[in-house]
């Protein structure tokens, strides 16, 4: 598909044969299974300034953490003796945290019981870095590019380009990372065309795994008051990743549970009822959710990222707000399990 193909997808007023593929294509590719990932995020410290994350560095209303060592490594085999397989490591950009200092706790966490896999989010980092964790073991690098629009990212993030963050990436990709990105949608200024160069760039990398969920404003952030993405229009773009890349690693995301549950108790049924209805970020029609509203695996995902972090740290960790409950490892992976298997997936 090319980008006209890709956003007359998404324009059309009914998507329920696009979501039958998608979910077609996940079970050939990549099966029933559903992998789950703790997530622990170590450090909301971070030197960047984009305009729509609550950990920017510009907002001084958020109380600044950085997780021990110690505490990290404990917070890991815990989420493994729960059973999780992988074990993401998340922070802002935090210079404290140098490539020696996270090497150390990669190679550490890699000494767990059935050596879980490692994935890195901690932003952009030299060549030598993301070698050297590589080294250490680290098995998958999530950096999201989060516009493909270079103009639309020039305005986001005067600390950076789009040039940088995708050389990142091709550099991740060619040092035999599984490669993840990723991207918003809803973004203020966003179109339809965006959301398909978005799509296609995950495919150029190429990316073996991506997050797409909907911008959600935060009211600590410049872009305080704007409108959230639309959930139907988020997993529209799922479900395109999953036709132009099958065998990719697709989560659900925590910011599309947010608002589909938003969506689930403004409508009832968990359905969007919006047809004949403009999107105020793309101008085009909406349109209403074909997506099987029980089933929220029904359009192509195939990963859940669960946050493990500390419950001492987890508010402060705020991209965007969002309210958690106290987290209890074991308990919150049965119950994973278990809603998983209702869906008639296999949680691994």
């Amino acid at each position: 598909m090319n980008q006209d193909d890709i956003v007359r997808l998404l324009e059309l007023a009914d998507f329920s044969l696009v979501y039958k593929a998608a979910d077609r294509i996940r079970a050939e590719y990549v099966g029933d299974v559903v992998h789950l990932r703790a997530i622990i995020e170590f450090s909301n410290v971070c030197k960047r300034q984009c305009r729509y994350c609550g950990l920017s560095r510009e907002n001084k209303r958020l109380p600044r953490f950085r997780m021990r060592r110690e505490e990290i490594l404990e917070t890991a085999a815990q989420a493994v003796e729960a059973g999780y397989r992988t074990i993401v490591l998340q922070s802002g950009e935090d210079d404290y945290f140098t490539a020696e200092r996270l090497g150390e706790i990669i190679s550490d966490i890699k000494k767990l019981p059935n050596s879980p896999a490692v994935t890195i989010s901690c932003g952009e980092r030299s060549r030598a870095d993301f070698a050297y964790f590589k080294e250490k073991g680290a098995d998958r690098y999530l950096l999201k590019h989060e516009t493909a629009d270079a103009g639309l990212y020039d305005r986001l993030h005067p600390c950076g380009t789009l040039k940088k963050r995708v050389d990142c990436l091709k550099t991740i990709q060619g040092l035999g990372y599984e490669t993840g990105s990723g991207f918003m949608v809803g973004l203020p200024g966003q179109t339809l065309e965006t959301i398909a160069a978005d799509l296609l760039l995950l495919k150029e990398i190429p990316c073996q795994m991506a997050g797409i969920g909907p911008f959600i404003a935060n009211p600590k952030t410049p872009l305080a008051g704007e409108k959230n993405g639309d959930p139907e229009l988020t997993r529209r773009a799922v479900a395109i990743a999953r036709l132009i890349l099958p065998e990719a690693n697709l989560p659900l995301t925590t910011a599309l549970s947010v608002l589909s549950q938003e969506e689930n108790s403004h409508q009832g049924d968990g359905r969007q009822q919006a047809a004949g209805q403009t999107d105020e970020n793309n101008g085009r029609q909406a349109g209403k959710s074909d997506a099987p509203a029980e089933n929220p695996f029904s359009f192509g995902a195939n990963v859940v990222m669960k946050k493990v972090t500390p419950d001492e740290y987890k508010a402060a960790y705020e991209i965007y707000p969002a309210e958690f409950k106290k987290t209890d490892i074991f308990a919150d992976r049965r119950e994973l399990e278990q809603l998983i298997k209702k869906f008639h997936r296999i949680p691994k």
